[in-house]
């Protein structure tokens, strides 16, 4: 079995090791891949792996050997799933890899929000300049007693949930799940009454087409304007517009995102010059450890396939 690894910077720019496909057959990893080269390399490929580059009807039909596809992510947006099916071409995905790291990149969101760290770890000659023995300029907010809303309980959103009552929070959660099937501490509320009540909001929901633009102007103005919005899950569940301007005209405090509408951002994204716009590159998926549990699902993901047992089949 050929296998060609599409675009491995990301997952694994040169600390892991990719040795593990060569007891599988013969592979070659290209760090990147532009759209234009995905049918020369992979011509003579029976399986291929990716994290973001898009492969449509349009590639596949032209790969003949192609038999799986391993999308490097939890998401497999990045593959046309109807035409995979049609083709005969398995595709798997890596599920539940990355929670504990991004519900940790919730809460350096929150805290970086809440008790600018960053910002007062860049101003010591300030504080050496007061006349005081203490030095601050922002609002400093303690968690204890404030209101979370979790957007989609699921494996990310409930580890979310189980930090914040850790801090003391109070936790509502928007969710299909019944109370009684929630933990203790957890209240399951309708999606507006989170937004209307919430002191921080995270979204950790899928994006389909239900939750596209979920967080747009209307829910924004429901917000506490001392609220804080977070988003690990995808850049379109928010109308960034709504948002900037939110931010903008102060009826929201502050946001935290990992994720944007086109990554990397274009240079006209309103959350670029948002006041209170927090930014990080998503990266919450990205520590080492969840990047070495990702490659191993990844392992098993393609053994599976290649002795005819395939596991974390998407496209049934």
């Amino acid at each position: 079995m050929k296998t060609v690894v599409l675009d491995a910077q990301t997952v694994n720019p040169g600390d892991l090791s990719w040795e593990w496909l060569d007891s599988l057959g013969e592979s070659i990893v290209y760090p990147r891949t532009a759209s234009g080269e995905i049918i020369a390399r992979c011509q003579d490929a029976d399986a291929i792996l990716t994290n973001k580059v898009i492969l449509g009807e349009k590639e596949m039909t032209a790969l003949p050997r192609l038999k799986y596809i391993g999308v490097l992510a939890t998401g497999y947006n990045v593959v046309d799933l109807a035409a995979a099916s049609r083709l005969g071409i398995v595709v798997t995905n890596i599920p539940a890899y990355s929670t504990d790291s991004v519900a940790q990149s919730v809460f350096a969101h929150i805290l970086n929000i809440t008790n600018s760290i960053g910002h007062y770890a860049s101003v010591p000659s300030r504080w050496a300049e007061s006349i005081d023995f203490c030095y601050y300029d922002t609002p400093l907010t303690e968690l204890a007693g404030k209101t979370i809303g979790i957007i989609g309980y699921g494996r990310t959103g409930s580890r979310t949930a189980a930090i914040a009552l850790a801090f003391g929070m109070k936790v509502l959660a928007f969710t299909s799940k019944s109370q009684t099937a929630l933990p203790e501490g957890i209240i399951k509320t309708p999606l507006d009454d989170v937004f209307r009540f919430a002191d921080v909001v995270s979204l950790h929901c899928p994006l389909t087409p239900d939750t596209h633009h979920l967080v747009n102007a209307s829910r924004l103005a429901l917000m506490k304007p001392t609220a804080i919005l977070i988003n690990t899950s995808r850049g379109p569940v928010v109308d960034e517009q709504a948002l900037a301007d939110a931010l903008l005209n102060g009826t929201l405090r502050a946001a935290g995102v990992d994720v944007l509408d086109h990554e990397p951002p274009a240079p006209d994204c309103p959350l670029l010059s948002a006041p209170n716009c927090h930014i990080t590159p998503h990266i919450a998926w990205a520590t080492r450890e969840a990047r070495i549990r990702l490659m191993e699902i990844c392992r098993k993901n393609l053994s599976a396939f290649a002795a005819g047992e395939p596991i974390n089949v998407v496209n049934h």
